[in-house]
């Protein structure tokens, strides 16, 4: 299928009213979480994960995928507003956009993130047309052992990429990778890691895992917060959004720039918004001229992250339907949606389901499309959602969550796998090691081991197999890169220790 096809099917499917409807719930479910503070895109991903069952798998992806986009745009409300981050992608927004609204700005500060948002969803969507195809046709020429060197590289680079102790994210990669691994053999039929326990035949759920991981942790974590968070906003008028002329040049190249960071940093597997608004703003920082005014309320400070966060969410749906690597956290928990409805993302995915892969990426288009009508006449409406207490919020979540998981296969074994994982969480944001690698490698850990035994029993037991095809040494040799990047550092300051007691032995 060409492209001109593959658009004009796109657009007879994203404008069908019934994706139309879901589109429009999916972003006013992902603005209104992205809003309201600790939430986040992945726990609202999950807690919808089961409603999608019964939904056409097409009509499921526009929906789960309009709350991811969603919420990046909801979480620069309150980032600006109240300077409480909706997501953690928005962080970054609350440096410049707090002090812009404290100086009278922030009908400015709203309208330039929401322009920025949809100009950087724009130009990654743009990619999403153009390379998704082209990575898929080439990775159609890809053997087991590409398809573990790639699945490898996704889990190390998302390991190593990470905001926090890259030693701790690659051993929360290994801990999915196990998790993973609970259930029936499918080459022997035999019981693993079960310990006698038949719930544990299929393995963990991922409903479960993601929504314990994410949601009940997030849930837990949050437990004596105030009671409410609501603060007096002003009235907003449109006309106070408008840039002025020299407002518009500031923001230009600021927003190029975000996008195309953005677009790149979303493409690599495992790196997700957070990294990309933060490489955006300090590129901005180091670029300006008077990097002094940041965090006071530079308009290139609100302008760069935010086309950087919404492009890396488009863009990593590039790995997503091309290699079947998700992206991001939640492209995982999206890819698993699409297993769940039996249909398997990678390169066969264009040529299989030609409808519902451009029809995503063509309701992409009319999804942020309606999120400028959500975002900038409907500000006042949602920074009301902020007045809801804590203490009647977060219970109906959780009741929300044990149903969805219980619906999910009737199972009410699930109740007690969410709430351990939930508990798992808490403890793991309280000793500082990441979920999100947990996720990844509980996803990705089957289709890592199959390739795996498959490229063995193909190559008769021989590990060199992966060191043969042109592409799987290219992949494992940027593992090995990025692997040797984390140990180089801890290394060289143990040789410079030794070099200096050597120094002072002599003197």
């Amino acid at each position: 299928m060409d492209l001109l096809h593959g658009i004009e099917t796109g657009i007879l499917t994203a404008l069908t009213w019934h994706a139309l409807l879901y589109c429009f719930i999916g972003v006013s479910v992902g603005t209104f979480v992205g809003v309201l503070p600790g939430i986040g895109a992945l726990a609202a991903i999950s807690l919808a994960l089961p409603l999608t069952y019964y939904l056409d798998p097409t009509d499921a992806l526009i929906m789960l995928a309009g709350i991811f986009y969603g919420a990046q745009y909801g979480g620069s409300t309150a980032s600006i507003l109240l300077n409480l981050p909706g997501t953690a992608t928005a962080a970054i927004t609350c440096l410049d956009g707090y002090p812009m609204a404290q100086q009278g700005k922030a009908p400015l500060a709203i309208f330039v993130t929401a322009i920025n948002s949809f100009v950087g969803s724009s130009f990654a969507i743009i990619l999403v047309m153009g390379f998704a195809p082209v990575i898929a046709e080439f990775a159609l020429e890809f053997g087991a052992a590409d398809y573990f060197s790639v699945i490898l590289l996704g889990l190390v680079a998302a390991s190593t990429m990470t905001l926090g102790s890259p030693f701790k994210a690659l051993a929360m990669v290994v801990f999915g990778l196990a998790l993973g691994m609970v259930g029936t053999d499918v080459n022997t039929g035999q019981f693993r890691f079960t310990f006698g326990s038949f719930e544990l035949a299929d393995g963990f759920s991922l409903v479960a895992v993601a929504m314990g991981l994410f949601g009940v942790a997030e849930i837990i974590a949050n437990i004596g917060q105030p009671q409410g968070v609501m603060q007096k906003v002003g009235r907003i008028r449109f006309a106070d959004m408008l840039p002025t002329r020299s407002e518009w040049k500031q923001i230009a190249w600021p927003t190029l720039r975000g996008s195309v960071i953005g677009s790149f940093i979303g493409a690599l597997p495992g790196t997700g918004p957070g990294i990309a608004s933060l490489m955006a703003y300090a590129t901005e920082m180091r670029l300006s001229k008077t990097p002094e005014k940041f965090g006071k309320g530079a308009i290139e400070g609100i302008s760069a992250p935010e086309a950087a966060n919404n492009a890396s969410v488009q863009a990593a749906f590039i790995p997503t339907l091309s290699l079947g690597i998700p992206g991001d956290a939640v492209v995982a928990v999206l890819m698993g949606a699409m297993i769940l409805h039996g249909i398997t993302p990678g390169p066969n995915l264009i040529n299989d389901e030609p409808q519902m892969f451009w029809g995503l990426i063509m309701s992409f288009w009319v999804g942020n499309l309606m999120l400028l009508v959500l975002n900038i006449p409907l500000v006042g409406m949602w920074v009301k959602l902020l007045s809801i207490p804590y203490h009647l919020l977060y219970p109906g979540v959780l009741i929300f969550i044990c149903l969805g998981v219980y619906a999910a296969d009737n199972n009410v074994f699930d109740i007690f796998v969410v709430l351990g994982f939930g508990i798992l969480g808490y403890l793991m944001r309280r000793t500082g090691f990441p979920a999100t690698p947990v996720l990844l490698g509980f996803i990705l850990g089957p289709l890592l081991e199959e390739n795996f035994r498959r490229a063995m029993l193909l190559s008769k037991g021989d590990l060199m197999v992966f060191f043969e095809s042109p592409i799987s040494a290219t992949f494992m040799g940027l593992s090995l890169l990025f692997i040797a990047s984390v140990f180089m550092p801890g290394l060289r300051a143990r040789l410079a220790k030794k070099s200096r007691s050597f120094s002072e032995d002599d003197d």
